[in-house]
């Protein structure tokens, strides 16, 4: 089970800025630019947001209606493991609901939140395409399919070992 990009802060906020170097100027580039900075700080802080509109020339709020049109950017933090489920019709219909109350139950957070430690988030998706697996769960974009209820506990005992072990 992969993290999101929260260690080596420094590092990635330096390649950030040799990114946002490097692309200065040239037509095109806001996506790749606002990927860049979501990670490099597992989302995309106002600071970066000054610094790709004087870079590019382009408003804040341009930036910030392409940031919110798009559901991949955030502008608040997120957790190490962020935790998706399928809502899609496949899913719905194969009861991704229930798997979405155990999480929110288990983590003690609801669809949409960040626990307060930001170990994780649990976000709702409208389709992840593997509806053949519904319902579906994804963690930091591995997928675990056919989930329900049951599985949520086997789901969070293994991310709990990953991060025993990174603590160690």
């Amino acid at each position: 089970m992969s993290k999101t990009n929260n260690n080596n802060g420094e590092n990635q906020i330096k390649n950030f800025k040799i990114e946002l170097i490097h692309y200065r100027h040239r037509d095109n580039t806001l996506i790749s630019l606002l990927q860049s900075a979501q990670d490099s700080y597992g989302y995309i802080p106002e600071k970066a947001i000054d610094y790709i509109s004087e870079m590019v020339g382009i408003s804040e709020a341009d930036i910030y209606s392409i940031i919110t049109f798009y559901n991949s950017f955030s502008l608040v933090p997120k957790g190490k493991y962020v935790i998706s489920v399928c809502m899609g019709t496949a899913c719905h219909v194969r009861g991704a609901q229930f798997v979405v109350e155990e999480l929110e139950r288990q983590l003690g957070i609801r669809a949409g939140e960040t626990s307060s430690d930001l170990n994780f988030t649990l976000e709702t998706v409208n389709c992840v395409g593997a509806c053949a697996l519904g319902p579906v769960v994804s963690v930091n974009g591995e997928v675990y399919g056919q989930m329900n209820r049951d599985k949520v506990s086997t789901l969070l005992d293994s991310i709990k070992k990953d991060m025993e072990v990174e603590v160690k």
